[in-house]
């Protein structure tokens, strides 16, 4: 097996656990134990496989399309399926309230459409 095969492989087993911390997070709100120290813990370790997804997603990123290299670049299923999944974990986990909070932009729209109740 080749190394970026193996890679792949890590890859989506971060993946995996990232998402079950993310149901088991979603499951212990619903259930109203938002503030347990299992919650907390459940939390603490989402965020660090998010993390480390995030991290794992730039280095094969820039692998893929380094400029260096003179090679084709072939985006095989399991590559293609990881780019798309990654395409969403950035749409959800953006942090689209500091960006209609703070922007000027925003503001000026909200006050243009009518006033805050």
């Amino acid at each position: 097996m080749r190394k970026f095969d193996l890679y792949i492989i890590l890859v989506f087993i971060i993946k995996i656990c990232f998402i079950s911390m993310s149901v088991v997070h979603i499951y212990l709100k619903v259930k109203g134990e938002g503030d347990s120290d299992l919650d907390k813990k459940v939390f603490y370790w989402k965020e660090r496989f998010e993390f480390i997804f995030l991290l794992l997603m730039a280095v094969l990123l820039i692998y893929l399309f380094s400029p260096g290299k003179e090679r084709t670049v072939m985006i095989d299923g399991e590559t293609k399926l990881l780019l798309y999944l990654f395409g969403f974990v950035l749409l959800l986990t953006a942090k689209w309230g500091d960006f209609f909070r703070e922007a000027k932009w925003f503001q000026y729209l909200q006050k243009s459409v009518g006033p805050s109740r």
